[in-house]
């Protein structure tokens, strides 16, 4: 259409407005800023370790142990050495430097080569010219095994002959706090079992090692925390860390520790014997065999009441089966008896807790480690006494809510916001979702779908409620400390910090954080690797606090940089000048350029770190201020239990969180409902099945995943904004207490929909069956 008739049709409406201006894009904190790899990740464009390439690329594969315990006798490799194309095969024998590594506790070897201690655990590892050679030549392998009684029960481990040269005990902790006498009027009991639940990332392990001319090499690997694996690295390879570099890769899905350093340490280990660049791709199973899971835990409680519901005494024992290396069960641990009241107020305590060796596959950090297994009991307790007292659960919950300047178990002052009451009246007053029975037409919203075997007058609807707690940043004197370095040029901001991006938000918080400061929307955030000055692992919403925190004093120090020689130009301090869209302007006015023509050309830039106050390690009584900061959930479960199949449907999860602030809507919310989400899988689906220490159906087929018609309607009914005064911007953690909570409350449901105890996570049908009316 020509000029001339467009214009003569606009003369011709009489009532034409100007065409709405665009929405400005979001910008600064607070504000729904979108993951600037979103795009990418959404058309399968973005970069992942299993798409890395190298010239003269060789293939790599791990012969593991089909044993659970095992003495080996002999490892013959001549066979597999033998075979054309392949370039090497690696043993213990062939680890130049230390040959145990460990990511909390020094005690795994690179390669078993004395005793199997897990099924799954590497052996040998081959470098060839294909990745069907290299698997052969693994097959090749001729080991021969004396197979050993394996200790399964971690109960049995106590009275085992010792697995490990450390022994079988990892660490015990016997909490004490208050007068062991005391005594309640009301007492409840319960013995509990929490399963094993298998982080499951989006994409399994895969890496690239590629040989260095100095005769060191670089790993590009999806690690979550860098700085650490190459320390373990250099150390097992005999070399200078300066001389191992790791590269991170595009990490699919950490929802732990994902990467199994017993794959990435092969890696390197062929890259330097071959002189060549090697790559591995691990099968699903093999990162079912070789990755960290949560702990599976015992759990024993008694808790004391007086005659209105409020507790006087907690008494509980806490057995964490580590499997067969420690790895991070010393912190789990010290999670687990810390939490094991939960945030409520409890005079008197007194836990045991306990993390030992077995022959099982090995546990470590997964989110909410400790704390989700203590949840799932101390609430099932809270339930079990608002039944004997005959009152609502919620009312018995609110009796003995943990608020700010409580006391904890551990003697540590809770100087953190605690709105624990606040959060459960929000989603116990929360409108409840409609019954299956008024909408007749949704048959497939019961337990089973349309084609199951039940009937719609078998199901029962339950209410339950569950409250949780994590700490955020490590404990026990972690010294928590982040580096980061924002330059300016050109108007262009670019923020240098190792803190990976896990799925956590941190690129997009980091590009915010310079938003906000410095007033640019073009913020850039560079690749990390351990060229960069450590930025801790991507756990406990480190980097939100951490770095996100060292990021912000550069910005700030970048800042003042910026406004310093306009300041002394108009004899004013820097404090009164403000930077908003792209522009700079004095409180009165007299001021007003644009950053841009402030910055004339100059680079700018700044290096700043950011560590919180020191915690204590816990004395031998477990007492000590041993966290830096805390946050609470509160959720309401709603469930659909088919009382004579067993089988469970989550209709709704309400949930209220602490969040200190707001730093980015969308993102929260995402944050906030894929923790609910693995919460649901550790109630209903999720167990890593060991019988024997035999990993069983290491796929996603055999271990039940949710998928979307598992997770029900996720409602956010409340945050709670009372900024953290000691945390950068206020913020707290955001989702790692969804996943401690909701298991919880859906066994809280699942327990008044059946009246059945509920001892046990997953649940599994049997405990839902009822053979007598439900009262």
């Amino acid at each position: 259409m020509s000029k001339e008739a467009t214009a003569s049709t606009a003369s011709t409406v009489t009532s034409a407005r100007p065409a709405p201006a665009p929405d400005p894009l979001p910008h600064g904190l607070g504000s729904s800023l979108p993951s600037a790899h979103a795009q990418a990740k959404t058309e399968g464009t973005f970069p992942y370790a299993s798409d890395l390439w190298a010239e003269g690329l060789l293939w790599a594969a791990i012969l593991r142990s089909p044993h659970p315990h095992a003495r080996i006798v002999s490892v013959d490799t001549t066979h597999a050495r033998g075979m054309p194309g392949v370039r090497a095969v690696v043993t213990q024998e062939d680890v130049p430097g230390a040959t145990e590594h460990g990511r909390g506790t020094t005690d795994r070897p690179v390669f078993a080569s004395e005793v199997v201690r897990h099924h799954g655990e590497p052996i040998a590892a081959v470098a060839a010219d294909h990745p069907d050679t290299a698997r052969m030549a693994a097959a090749a392998i001729i080991v021969e095994y004396e197979v050993l009684d394996p200790v399964i029960d971690p109960e049995k481990a106590f009275e085992a002959e010792p697995l490990h040269p450390d022994g079988n005990l990892i660490r015990h902790i016997p909490l004490r706090h208050g007068d062991p006498e005391a005594v309640g009027e009301i007492v409840v009991e319960g013995l509990y079992r929490i399963g094993r639940q298998d982080p499951a990332p989006i994409g399994a392990e895969a890496g690239l090692a590629v040989p260095r001319p100095d005769g060191g090499v670089e790993l590009y690997v999806a690690s979550t925390d860098p700085h650490t694996d190459r320390d373990m690295a250099a150390a097992c390879y005999g070399l200078d860390t300066d001389r191992v570099k790791v590269v991170v890769t595009g990490v699919p899905g950490a929802t732990a520790d994902r990467e199994d350093p017993g794959f990435q340490l092969p890696l390197g280990l062929l890259a330097l014997r071959t002189g060549c660049p090697v790559k591995l791709t691990a099968t699903r199973e093999e990162s079912f065999l070789g990755h960290a899971h949560r702990h599976p835990t015992l759990l024993r409680y008694r808790h004391h009441a007086d005659a209105d519901g409020r507790l006087v005494k907690v008494e509980a024992q806490v057995l964490l089966d580590a499997g067969a290396y420690a790895d991070t069960s010393s912190d789990a641990l010290a999670a687990a008896v810390s939490f094991a009241c939960g945030p409520y107020v409890v005079p008197n305590a007194f836990i045991e807790g306990w993390a030992v060796r077995t022959n099982n596959p090995p546990s470590g950090h997964v989110r909410g480690e400790g704390a989700l297994q203590v949840c799932a009991a101390y609430e099932a307790q809270m339930d079990k006494l608002a039944k004997k007292l005959g009152v609502d659960p919620a009312d018995v919950r609110l009796r003995n809510a943990l608020a700010t300047g409580d006391i904890l178990p551990t003697g540590q002052t809770v100087t953190c916001p605690a709105p624990v009451a606040e959060l459960l009246t929000a989603v116990r007053d929360f409108p409840l979702p409609a019954l299956p029975k008024d909408t007749p037409e949704d048959e497939w919203l019961l337990p089973g779908g349309p084609e199951g075997a039940g009937e719609p007058g078998a199901v029962r609807r339950g209410v339950g409620y569950g409250l949780g707690m994590v700490h955020m940043l490590g404990a026990e004197g972690t010294d928590e400390v982040a580096t980061a370095t924002v330059k300016v040029h050109d108007g262009v901001a670019t923020v240098i910090c190792a803190a990976v991006e896990t799925g956590q938000g941190f690129t997009t918080l980091a590009r915010q954080i310079v938003q906000e400061t410095l007033g640019l929307d073009e913020v850039h955030v560079a690749s990390v690797d351990t060229d960069q000055p450590p930025a801790g692992p991507g756990c406990r919403g480190r980097h939100t606090w951490v770095s996100g925190g060292a990021v912000e004093r550069a910005a700030k120090m970048v800042r003042t940089q910026l406004l310093q020689p306009l300041a002394h130009k108009f004899g004013m301090s820097t404090e009164l000048l403000q930077i908003a869209d792209g522009k700079i302007t004095s409180y009165d006015g007299v001021l007003s350029t644009t950053v841009s023509e402030a910055m004339d050309g100059k680079e700018l830039w700044a290096t700043a770190q950011c560590r919180p106050h020191p915690t204590e390690p816990l004395d031998e009584a477990g007492q000590g201020d041993a966290f830096v900061g805390l946050a609470f959930c509160a959720i309401r479960a709603v469930v659909d239990v088919d009382i004579e199949l067993g089988s469970v449907r989550v209709v709704e999860l309400a949930v209220a969180q602490d969040v200190g602030r707001v730093l980015n809507p969308a993102q929260l919310a995402a944050r906030i409902e894929a923790g609910v989400t693995q919460g649901v899988g550790a109630a209903l689906t999720e167990n890593l099945r060991t019988p024997r220490g035999l990993v069983r159906h290491p796929d996603l087929t055999g271990y039940a995943l949710p998928t979307a018609l598992d997770t029900p309607d996720i409602r956010i009914v409340k945050l709670v904004e009372e900024r953290d005064v000691v945390a950068p911007f206020g913020a707290k953690a955001a989702s790692a207490v969804p996943v401690v909570t909701s298991p919880a409350a859906i066994a809280s449901a699942v327990r008044a929909a059946t009246g059945r105890p509920v001892t046990r996570l997953p649940i599994r049908p049997q405990a839902a069956v009822v053979t007598t009316p439900v009262s």
